[in-house]
This record gives structure tokens, C-alpha cells and sequence, in this order.
């Protein structure tokens, strides 16, 4: 069997990193497609959230190795403050030490035959290339989303860093995955001299997961509950037309209304949920919830009415992890998002209609509306179509692309 080094900071017991169950899915799967991964990871020390209990979920028969890394902003920091130069290109930077000392020991150990990295942590990268560099082995490095855009990072330094070690990544790379139609379209544009390099490897779900999964009770009886799980980011997930929506569903439709409940789950930012449900007189109908364990936040998801996913049109190249899950969850699902971003055009690929752009307070009433009245009609796709979003079937497809590199 052919052995594959996977870089990646995100894996348990990290709590709260969608990025961790990609990794995660791909190590699981990998070994029934000729291939046996060997993960290369940081230390939890460096975790700020962890749960120990999310470490059941790594294969008993996976080779884990944990390099030693400081988070800059935790433990250099001094009343709020801490040297930059620790935290270029990213808080973690101090992982590319040991983890690089590690992964050579893993290559002279064992006869790697390919390597693989993962972003979002910068750093991840900068250790795949060194370990490129080092064995020459093919280096396959996974963007998942677009590394520096407009804006991002705000930082000059930061923002310079990024495109230097993005640059050398493309140019140095043996193949670089990305998980949705638009980030390869920037990517292509970006780098017209490296298109061959470029493909597309989508997010998905895992079924493993859900062994074991089931639908409770209602979440609130003789309620209609609409479930959002997971963070929910001031901009790029910003709630207010949703709230202003729903103010104005209560003013005009208050029978209708008091129908909804709107459950937040784990979502970071609670002060800002609330200051808004108090702004629009509405705080009976939302609902925040504290973070729980995966599995229970799948049986949640079972057990919703609908799922909500909400995205600023600033994400269109970007389609979050979390909706393979609600598509495998087999609820409703209402999408907040702008129809031109690649999140739309997949659900609607699937027949889900039930889409809004995140910023439009009249369309979202609409729709809501429509939802609300119509609730027993909505739209469920087949299994046979969910299924083709499966991580066993994206793990087949990086073992393909694997195969042609060497």
C-alpha cells in the first residue's frame, strides 16, 4: 500500500474547525483506495478548544504524529499584546519547527510516497513545502478556500505574507485542490501559467457520523424550528436582514410568526444576536444555545424543522462544509445567500429553492412566508442524490489524482 503524508493543524481533539473533518474524512477513507495516510498535526497544546472525547473519532489504526507549536496570541501575549514577527503568517508559525524536524523523521522512517497539505493554516503549507523541497516527493496542497483576497488579511504584513507563500505554493506544487467552481475560477485567473495544476475537490459529508444518528423529539413542539448551527460571523454572516425580516413578518403576520422559532446553536457571537433581537423586539423568537459534541449537534440537525444556512455575497466562491451535513440531515433547508454564489447554484442543482440573498430583508420575509405556509410541501432531495456528496466519494477522487502524480 502506498503510504501518504497529510499535513494539517486542524484535527482532534480541536473543537470547532469544520477544516478538521476534512482532513479527518480523507485519513478514514484513504486506505480502501490503496492508500495508507500517516498525519502530521499539531500538538492540543496549541488548541485553545478542544474536547477529549473527539479523539474516538480518529481511526485506531492511524498514524498520528503531534509537533510542538505555541499560539502567539495566547501564550506571548502580554495585556493584549504580542510580538508580530511570532504570528507571520499566522498565530501557529512556531509549529513549522518541530513539525518539520518531525515530518523528516517520518519520511527517512517510512517510504513516503506523496505528501499532502492543508490550509486554512498558512503554516501548514509552509511545511509542506519544506518537506517538498526536502524529498522531492509529489506535493499536493489544498487551498479548501482562496488564501489572500481582497481585504484579507487587513494587515499589510500579513497580507504580503500571504502572497508570497501562496505564490511559491502554486508554483511548487505538484497539483492544488480547492473545494468550490469559483475559488478554481480565481485560481485559473490568478495563475494562467499553472491551470493544469488546478482542481476542483469538493467538501462533503461523512457516514460515518451519522451511524448511530437519530431524529428526537420536535425542538419545540407546535413550533416550526429553524436551525442554524455552528458561528455566526459579524460580516460574513450577518444576521440583520434575517432580524429585520423577522420583525416585520411579526407587525404584519403575527399569527403567522409566532408559528417560527430561530435556534442558533453555538453560534460565538451571542452579544451581537442579542443587542439585535432586542433591537427588533423579537427575542421571543430566538433561541442560543451553548456548543455541544458533534454527534449531538447531528442529532439536532435530525431534528429540526428546516436548516438555515446563512452567507454574505463577499463568500460566493466559498460553499460551507456544513451544508453537505445538512444535506445528508435530509430537512428543508433554507439558504440566505446570493443566488450568483457557488452555495446557491449547488442547492439549486439538487432542487432546493427556498434561497434569499443575506441582505435583503424583503426577499428573506417573502420567502419566509411562502416556507411557513407551505411547510409540509417543501422540497426533500432523493438519498441517491445526497449520496454523491458523500467524503468517501471525494476521498476516491483525491486518490485518483494522487495516482496520476506518480
Amino acid at each position: 500500500m502506498k503510504k501518504i503524508l497529510m499535513i494539517a493543524f486542524h484535527f482532534p481533539p480541536i473543537l470547532g474547525s469544520s477544516g478538521m473533518h476534512r482532513t479527518l474524512g480523507f485519513s478514514r477513507y484513504l486506505p480502501e483506495f490503496g492508500w495508507e495516510p500517516i498525519v502530521l498535526t499539531a500538538h492540543p497544546f496549541a488548541y485553545e478548544n478542544q474536547r477529549e472525547e473527539l479523539n474516538k473519532e480518529i481511526p485506531i489504526e492511524l498514524q498520528v504524529e503531534r509537533a510542538f507549536a505555541f499560539d502567539a496570541a495566547r501564550h506571548f501575549s502580554i495585556f493584549g499584546r504580542y510580538p508580530r514577527a511570532l504570528a507571520v503568517p499566522d498565530r501557529w508559525a512556531s509549529w513549522y519547527f518541530d513539525a518539520v524536524r518531525r515530518g523528516k523523521q517520518l519520511l527517512r522512517q517510512h517510504q513516503i510516497d506523496a505528501i499532502w497539505s492543508s490550509y486554512p493554516i498558512p503554516t501548514a503549507h509552509s511545511i509542506g513545502l519544506a518537506l517538498h523541497q526536502f524529498s522531492g516527493k509529489p506535493w499536493i496542497s489544498d487551498f479548501r478556500d482562496p488564501m489572500a483576497q481582497e481585504g484579507y488579511p487587513s494587515d499589510p504584513i500579513l497580507k504580503n505574507a500571504y502572497i508570497v507563500l501562496e505564490r511559491a505554493t502554486i508554483e511548487q506544487s505538484t497539483a492544488v485542490t480547492l473545494t468550490t467552481p469559483g475559488a478554481v475560477r480565481l485560481y485559473h485567473q490568478r495563475y494562467p501559467h499553472f491551470v493544469d495544476k488546478v482542481h476542483l475537490l469538493e467538501n462533503g459529508y461523512d457516514e460515518e457520523t451519522f451511524v448511530g444518528t437519530e431524529a428526537g423529539a420536535p425542538l419545540n413542539p407546535g413550533k416550526i424550528t429553524l436551525l442554524h448551527s455552528g458561528i455566526v460571523y459579524p460580516q460574513e454572516r450577518d444576521p440583520t436582514s434575517l432580524f429585520t425580516a423577522l420583525a416585520t413578518l411579526k407587525e404584519r403576520n403575527p399569527e403567522l410568526t409566532n408559528r417560527l422559532r430561530l435556534r442558533f446553536r453555538a453560534p460565538a457571537h451571542e452579544d451581537l444576536l442579542v443587542e439585535l433581537s432586542k433591537r427588533f423586539g423579537i427575542t421571543e423568537l430566538i433561541e442560543l444555545m451553548p456548543p455541544v459534541g458533534y454527534r449531538e449537534a447531528l442529532n439536532e440537525m435530525l431534528s429540526a424543522d428546516a436548516l438555515m444556512i446563512l452567507q454574505s455575497n463577499g463568500c460566493n466562491d466559498q460553499i460551507p462544509v456544513k451544508i453537505y451535513e445538512y444535506l445528508r440531515a435530509g430537512r428543508p433547508i433554507i439558504a440566505l445567500t446570493d443566488d450568483a454564489g457557488d452555495t446557491a447554484q449547488l442547492l439549486k442543482k439538487v432542487g432546493i429553492e427556498a434561497i434569499a440573498p443575506l441582505n435583503d430583508s424583503v426577499r428573506i420575509a417573502d420567502m419566509l412566508v411562502r416556507v411557513i405556509s407551505n411547510f409540509d410541501k417543501q422540497y426533500l432531495p432523493s438519498f441517491e442524490v445526497i449520496q454523491n456528496f458523500s467524503r468517501k466519494g471525494r476521498t476516491y477522487q483525491l486518490a485518483r489524482l494522487f495516482e496520476k502524480l506518480l
